[in-house]
């Protein structure tokens, strides 16, 4: 009786293993891929940022893809998908925009870095 519950055992966690293995395996490349933003700022002090919308609207008609579009402190994050997109979309914004704007490239962001803000609440109690 104790080895067949031995056997019962060790196959359900060897089957456990193997599922755990295989949705690593689908969810690795997702983890670790980056994604490359822009940052639209102002050069001086003094205006607001562009609207979202617009910015959108602008680059879709130029075929360049946007994940995302996000109001960061006096800025605007916008994701892509490539390194190439993003050359492409600071060359379009660049002859949309006045000179009052200051497009660079941000840096890369994990996909991951929900957890970087879960570990920082953490360690905040």
């Amino acid at each position: 009786m104790f080895t067949r519950l031995q056997e019962k055992i060790s196959w359900r966690s060897g089957l456990t293993a193997v599922m755990a293995l295989l949705l690593l395996l689908v969810l690795a490349p997702a983890l670790f891929t980056k994604e490359t933003a822009l940052q639209i700022t102002l050069a001086n002090e003094r205006g607001s940022l562009p609207d979202g919308f617009y910015i959108y609207q602008r680059l879709d008609e130029r075929g360049i893809r946007i994940k995302s579009i996000t109001p960061a402190k006096d800025s605007l994050i916008i994701l892509l998908d490539s390194p190439e997109q993003a050359s492409a979309a600071q060359t379009a914004l660049e002859d949309l925009l006045p000179e009052t704007y200051r497009i660079s490239h941000s840096r890369q962001y994990p996909r991951w870095r929900w957890l970087y803000c879960f570990n920082r609440d953490i360690s905040a109690i």
